[in-house]
C-alpha cells in the first residue's frame, strides 16, 4: 500500500513564515489550522498583556486547548442526553410490544 506523498507546504503566523510537510489530503485542514492560531496569536499580542512570541503563543495553545474541550465537553453531553433518551424510548417500545401480546392471547 502507497503512502500519501508529503508536499512542503509554507503557513505564515505572526508574520513567520514556516515550512511543514503535509501530504495534499491534509493541506487545506493545514492551512486552516495555521490560520486559526494566527488569528489567534495576533489577538492575543494585540491585547498587550503577553509580550514575547513564545508566550502569545503558549497563551493561543491554552486558549485553543480550552476550546477543544469545552466543545468536547458539549458533545459528550449531547451524547449521554441522546442515549437516555434512546433507552427512555426502548422501554416504551418494549412496554407497547408487551401490552400488545398480552391483548393477543
Amino acid at each position: 500500500m502507497n503512502q500519501p506523498e508529503n508536499t512542503p507546504v509554507n503557513v505564515h503566523i505572526m508574520d513567520k513564515e514556516f515550512r511543514i510537510a503535509c501530504s495534499d489530503e491534509e493541506r487545506e485542514n493545514l492551512l486552516a489550522a495555521a490560520r486559526y492560531l494566527d488569528d489567534k496569536m495576533k489577538e492575543i499580542r494585540r491585547g498587550g498583556k503577553v509580550i514575547g512570541a513564545d508566550r502569545i503563543a503558549v497563551m493561543a495553545a491554552l486558549n485553543i486547548t480550552h476550546e477543544l474541550l469545552q466543545i468536547r465537553r458539549e458533545k459528550e453531553e449531547k451524547t449521554a442526553a441522546i442515549s437516555e433518551h434512546i433507552q427512555h424510548l426502548q422501554e416504551k417500545i418494549a412496554v407497547a410490544i408487551d401490552s400488545g401480546k398480552q391483548l393477543e392471547l
